[in-house]
């Protein structure tokens, strides 16, 4: 399927060069001169080569299409994570370096969506929003809640998130899985 240069998005497998690409990072820039652009850097799926490329809007480019399955996150074994397939019960092996930064947020008998590319699983979606135990904050500071400020708080898999004054310590939070932040008590 063809999709317009400004209509990439992080996360998007592309079909670009004869490769798979996975979209790590997008810029949209419009110059003072010539028509707007997106800066779109990518990541090759089979070799982790990065490219970095320019798509303006006119541009077309092909989507790779994925068949997405609802998977459940059995077990860490090295660096592959076993699924199990929730319609049919099969198991695979599916590299750790797919989730990259949102691993910590991977914990056992999640359901995930993964996409595959055939047979070969190209990306690991987690649910938008995990329910965690803060196990560390810092104490309330007197006349700080005037404004609303922010403290450090760390959570059960050891990402530090910034809460709200009133969260303390044992409290469980909703945390959102893509940047880390704090969405509400749980």
């Amino acid at each position: 399927m063809k999709i317009s240069g400004v209509d990439i998005r992080p996360g998007m497998v592309l079909d670009y060069q004869k490769k798979l690409w996975r979209v790590a990072k997008i810029q949209h820039t419009q110059p003072g001169k010539g028509g707007a652009y997106m800066m779109v850097e990518m990541k090759a799926i089979l070799d982790g080569t990065k490219l970095n490329e320019r798509f303006r809007s006119a541009d077309t480019i092909e989507k790779a299409h994925l068949e997405t399955r609802t998977m459940q996150y059995l077990y860490t074994e090295g660096e592959t994570l076993a699924m199990m397939d929730t319609t049919n019960y099969e198991q695979v092996s599916i590299q750790t370096e797919l989730l990259g930064e949102q691993l910590p947020w991977l914990v056992e008998n999640m359901n995930v969506e993964v996409a595959f590319y055939g047979d070969m699983p190209v990306t690991i979606q987690l649910p938008e929003k995990v329910e965690t135990e803060v196990i560390e904050a810092d104490a309330v500071v007197k006349g700080q809640t005037a404004s609303s400020s922010f403290k450090p708080a760390k959570v059960e898999n050891g990402i530090t998130v910034l809460v709200p004054p009133y969260i303390e310590a044992g409290t469980r939070i909703i945390v959102n899985t893509g940047d880390a932040t704090f969405v509400s008590r749980a």
